[in-house]
């Protein structure tokens, strides 16, 4: 008999979900880059404020008045050898190097992010002489290359702007040739091209946008560097002239003065720490920030298990003879700030050696997240289990140490994931991979590796296993892919196995051999194996139980053959008329629309 779930959410499933943190929210989040910004925007508003802040004349001398300490009357920071105010100095000599620095980083950036553009989508001929020129540039020592230009043109703070701009521009255009490069053969871009598209508009409108994140982080990771780099120049006498003051000429001028008046070298050095340090501070966040990953609250650094905090008590294994026991989970993912959105809640799920058991459910309903929580494999941050149980035999899985779940993984539990292609290396050969897999639980020899991994592909069904051993797997096809990962799952005899969509990928040819794979191999092992699909027809043809998922819930179970005959929840019966029948031809249409209304009927009833 088919037994149907409650229907009733768990606690908060009918909240609204957590809407996705914006950029700024995002980078607010972040301790030091809020620090850093914050300190920024301070520094920027005193600089633009100098003009209508009661600062003396910067450039005006009182001999009488010289080297002055801080705090002294008049002078808040002192005085220079020339009796100068060096508050007055400092803030307009800030604006003059911050503006220099960043408007050398913009030349920079415009310039080699446009070669790099080019470069990169152009290809060929174009990209070698490009690059080749890039090469000329980056040959020389970059400080080396800025004195030269500024020696060549004169001193002086815009050709200083112009050496600084020049020798950064090689940055920028390696660092986007090579993500452009990545993209300019993409499906996206190879649409595009069909659509009609000309080359000016492919770059402008499909390539720069997944560009941009990278040169907007090259910039706020180069300002910095930029600004230190105006300041050098100044320093060495090439850059502001007298009596014009900016960090680096104050800087250099106080030099003479270091040991009888500090303050003097001390008050330019320390603004060009505060401004530098605030901008890498800020160029950090910004790169969090402009990651979509991050935006919608995962990281790039997942733990090696999925963060547990269960609340309550632990439940009860209802069925200990079983391989498997899932017993009210509830797996979510946390936005930061405190929310968190349910992805499953309250699955319960039973699975007996030798037994087959389809976990079936439209995109969405929480199927892969309930198999990758067996093992904690659910990425965390922000994946977080906060309720239920799950029992390998007898033992509870959330309560084992770190180091015994991850010994279960591949010797108790394996999983065969939904595209091989991503899953497997591509710089390593499949026979490699295959070794690996069992090496991690056994300590064999490399000749008894080798021999194991090989008997493992003839298992598989691979041909000629021996040099298909040696085989990279862009070499293989899809089914023969999708082999290879049978095999490393088969690799060290797992009591159960979880297959996620393992035949999606595949045409139906393929998708049969690969079915009848699994299914010879599950009765001859005796593996519990949970299949995770959202073709009924596959579960028909090897499931024993099914398990229907709806919005994260266990909506109907039941033994396959009952299930499809006699479908208790309207959900279930939606799922299987969407099964199209052979000769129904325009039919199939009307009559999902027939059915649909009915139980909208149904429902309202």
């Amino acid at each position: 008999m088919s037994e149907i779930a409650s229907s009733s959410s768990a606690a908060g499933g009918g909240a609204r979900p957590p809407r996705r943190l914006s950029a700024f929210a995002l980078l607010m989040n972040s301790r030091l880059a809020a620090a850093g910004l914050i300190l920024l925007v301070l520094l920027c508003l005193l600089m633009l404020a100098a003009p209508i802040l009661p600062l003396p004349d910067p450039d005006a001398t009182a001999p009488a008045d010289r080297l002055l300490r801080p705090l002294s009357e008049g002078h808040l920071l002192g005085t220079d050898q020339l009796g100068r105010d060096l508050l007055s100095r400092l803030v307009w000599g800030a604006r003059v190097s911050v503006a220099v620095g960043l408007a050398a980083t913009l030349v920079a950036a415009v310039i080699g992010s446009a070669i790099g553009l080019v470069s990169g989508y152009a290809g060929g001929r174009a990209d070698n002489l490009m690059m080749r020129g890039i090469d000329m540039l980056m040959a020389f020592p970059y400080i080396l290359l800025a004195l030269a230009i500024v020696a060549a043109l004169g001193p002086g703070l815009m050709n200083a702007l112009y050496a600084i701009a020049i020798v950064n521009i090689p940055f920028f255009a390696r660092n986007v040739r090579g993500v452009t490069l990545a993209l300019a053969h993409r499906e996206f871009v190879d649409a595009a091209r069909l659509s009609g598209k000309g080359h000016v508009s492919i770059l402008l409108s499909e390539v720069l946008p997944n560009v941009a994140p990278v040169i907007v982080i090259t910039m706020s990771t180069t300002a910095g560097w930029m600004i230190l780099e105006t300041a050098g120049l100044s320093f060495l006498g090439l850059g502001a002239q007298p009596p014009q003051a900016d960090l680096g000429s104050m800087l250099g001028e106080g030099r003479a003065q270091l040991f009888t008046a500090p303050h003097v070298a001390i008050v330019p050095g320390v603004m060009i720490f505060v401004i530098v340090i605030s901008l890498n501070l800020l160029g950090d966040g910004l790169r969090d920030a402009l990651d979509p990953r991050l935006r919608s609250g995962a990281l790039s650094r997942p733990g090696p298990v999925t963060a547990i905090a269960r609340q309550g008590p632990v439940p009860e294994n209802s069925q200990p003879e079983a391989a498997l026991s899932v017993e009210r989970l509830e797996t979510g993912f946390s936005a930061g700030a405190g929310r968190y959105q349910p992805a499953v809640r309250g699955v319960s799920l039973h699975l007996h050696a030798g037994e087959c058991l389809g976990l079936i459910g439209e995109s969405g309903s929480g199927k892969s997240v309930t198999a990758l929580s067996v093992m904690g494999l659910v990425a965390s941050p922000p994946g977080l289990i906060r309720g239920g149980a799950i029992y390998l035999g007898r033992r509870e899985v959330l309560s084992m140490p770190q180091t015994q779940l991850i010994a279960c993984r591949g010797a108790r539990v394996a999983y065969i994931f939904q595209d091989p292609l991503t899953t497997l290396h591509p710089t390593y050969t499949i026979g490699r991979q295959v070794m690996e897999a069992v090496a991690a639980h056994q300590p064999l020899g490399r000749q008894e590796l080798k021999a194991r991994a090989i008997a493992l592909l003839r298992q598989v069904k691979i041909p000629d296993a021996e040099r298909r051993a040696e085989h990279y797997p862009h070499q293989l096809s899809g089914g023969q892919r999708q082999r290879v990962g049978i095999a490393m799952a088969l690799a060290n005899d797992p009591d159960i196995m979880i297959a996620d969509e393992p035949t999606t990928a595949l045409d139906v040819t393929v998708q049969a051999e690969i079915l009848n794979l699994l299914r010879q191999l599950q009765k001859e092992r005796q593996m519990a194996l949970l299949f995770i699909t959202h073709d009924f027809g596959v579960v028909a043809d090897i499931c024993d139980r099914v398990a229907v998922m709806k919005d994260g819930e266990i909506v109907e179970t039941g033994r396959t053959r009952e299930l499809l005959a006699r479908p208790r929840h309207p959900y279930t019966r939606r799922l299987i008329a969407c099964v199209p029948e052979i000769g129904e031809g325009e039919n199939f249409l009307p009559r999902v629309a027939r059915l649909m209304a009915r139980e909208a009927r149904e429902i309202s009833a």
